[in-house]
């Protein structure tokens, strides 16, 4: 199986490690192993391996350091043995190896909240993920990601009737212990749903981080963008204007923010205003043309890793949804790891799109590769013109070798 691929980059990010860390237990028990499966069922980005007990491509238990593909039970009785802070233990550790193997620049962030499909029999409340869509049960998840490398940093989660306003502080905590940015070199790029004076005064004092959140358009607030005078106006270029003023929430009077007024268009009519809310001032220009439009990443990982586990949930308890969800962070990182080989670079294309001998020998790799890492070989061995095919490592398979070769011979 080309989940083979994934052994060097496993030992590059230091992934056994972590699995013991957060296990409790030595590489010689089985929970570091039982932890690896997980890593890689989302890698794969599948669901119900265990159910067959086997896989259709053998050597996935191999990969595992299992002789058996785990059961259900025994998956949920791992992740039921642990709790949620060794979870976010695991995230903070995985951080650490991911800022100094260089996948963040830690200068601009976005935070969103993900809503799974939950299958609980709990009664919990509904959410609606669309006007037309019907209101199902959801886990929500709060993620942060660097907006300028596209990578994950830490993520929470909650039961649907937890609030953003209650979830970001733990979720900008956890960001802080990973990044650890010096007061005013991180900001973080919100949506309307943040905007809210407890979450702005909580980064204002007690974060490092820089917030800044669009305001929801109400009627109110449309009031009073219309009464600013028109020479308060900067204008950048042909539809574009901006301001900036202090600005204060009416229940927290003694919270100093700034506001950000976006008017878009030409001529009464057609005049769009929008506004912004700031921890501290900034170039607008800079910050509206340039770098809230990352903030749209977020959505971008959504669609396009949320296979890897964070696409649904069957289970309510938190602390296994925790597990179950870090251990599809580590796959995440290890796939990138591996796109990143600049020997390999048919890699990052898509299988259509692989030259065909590149494609004829990962498939080598993949049905050969228990044969290459149990037998001994003699590398000084190899022929210089050595070109397996899968032919010959279909003759080499373990049951018909009895005695040790070389690479590049047959039986």
């Amino acid at each position: 199986m080309g989940i083979w691929l994934l052994v060097p980059e496993h030992l590059r990010l230091g992934t056994w490690d972590l699995l013991q860390g957060w296990s409790a237990q030595p590489g010689c028990c089985v929970e570091p192993r039982l932890a690896l499966q997980l890593v890689h069922e989302a890698a794969l980005c599948v669901s119900g391996v265990r159910q067959g007990r086997t896989l259709s491509q053998k050597g996935f238990e191999l990969a595992n350091g299992l002789p058996f593909v785990a059961s259900a039970q025994a998956i949920h009785k791992l992740l039921e043995a642990h709790t949620i802070k060794e979870a976010q233990a695991l995230q903070v550790a995985l951080g650490h190896l991911r800022r100094a193997s260089g996948h963040y620049e830690g200068k601009l962030l976005a935070i969103d909240p993900h809503h799974m499909h939950s299958h609980t029999k709990r009664q919990t409340r509904r959410h609606r993920h669309n006007e037309k869509a019907q209101a199902v049960k959801t886990i929500q998840t709060f993620f942060c990601l660097d907006a300028d490398t596209h990578h994950p940093i830490a993520f929470t989660m909650a039961s649907s009737a937890k609030t953003v306003t209650q979830a970001t502080p733990e979720l900008l905590n956890m960001t802080a212990d990973i990044l650890k940015p010096a007061p005013g070199q991180a900001l973080v790029l919100a949506d309307k749903e943040h905007c809210t004076a407890k979450l702005f005064e909580y980064a204002a004092h007690k974060t490092p981080f820089d917030l800044l959140a669009p305001m929801a358009n109400t009627p109110q607030l449309k009031k009073q963008l219309k009464r600013i005078p028109p020479e308060a106006f900067t204008e950048r270029w042909a539809g574009l204007a901006t301001a900036q003023r202090n600005y204060q929430f009416s229940k927290h009077p003694d919270l100093a923010l700034h506001q950000i007024i976006q008017r878009c268009g030409e001529g009464q009519k057609d005049l769009h205003l929008n506004a912004f809310v700031c921890t501290a001032p900034c170039d607008e220009i800079r910050l509206l043309t340039q770098e809230f439009p990352k903030r749209w990443h977020i959505e971008e990982f959504f669609n396009t890793h949320q296979a890897l586990g964070w696409k649904r949930a069957g289970t309510l308890n938190l602390h296994i949804r925790y597990g179950h969800a870090t251990m599809a962070l580590l796959a995440q990182a290890v796939l990138h790891q591996l796109r990143q080989r600049k020997a390999i670079p048919w890699l990052n294309g898509t299988q259509a799109t692989w030259p065909k001998p590149y494609s004829t020998a990962l498939m080598v790799i993949s049905e050969s590769m228990m044969t290459l890492f149990l037998l001994p070989t003699t590398m000084s061995k190899m022929p210089t013109n050595f070109a397996p095919t899968t032919k010959t490592f279909r003759k080499s398979s373990p049951k018909r070798i009895s005695t040790p070769i070389s690479r590049g011979y047959t039986t």
